[in-house]
C-alpha cells in the first residue's frame, strides 16, 4: 500500500497528535502567517501582532485591543459588535426626529 504524501503547514507533525488537532493548528497558523489581518482601528493589513492569549497589538497605530485567543475576532464578538452598531443607528434616528 502506497503512503500518502503529507503537505501543508502541519505536515511536519506526521501522524502525531491526531487529525483534529493538526487541522485546528493548521487553520490558526495559516491565518496568523497570512498577514491579511486588518487592524480594527486604522484598517492596516499585516500590522497586527499577538502579544498574549486574547491580546492583540497594531504596530502602526500602536492600538492594543482584545479578541480571541488565536483569532483577532471571535464569532460571538462580531455578533455583539454588529448588534451594538445597529442599536447606535436606531438611537441616532430617534434623536433626529
Amino acid at each position: 500500500m502506497a503512503r500518502m504524501k503529507k503537505s501543508g503547514i502541519s505536515a511536519r507533525f506526521g501522524p502525531r497528535y491526531g487529525a483534529n488537532v493538526r487541522k485546528k493548528w493548521r487553520l490558526v497558523m495559516q491565518q496568523q502567517k497570512s498577514g491579511n489581518i486588518k487592524c480594527p482601528k486604522c484598517q492596516t493589513k499585516g500590522s497586527i501582532k499577538r502579544i498574549s492569549s486574547g491580546v492583540w497589538y497594531c504596530r502602526k497605530c500602536e492600538a492594543k485591543f482584545t479578541g480571541g485567543a488565536y483569532f483577532i475576532q471571535t464569532p460571538r464578538g462580531a455578533e455583539s459588535f454588529r448588534i451594538t452598531k445597529q442599536k447606535q443607528r436606531e438611537l441616532e434616528v430617534l434623536e433626529e426626529k
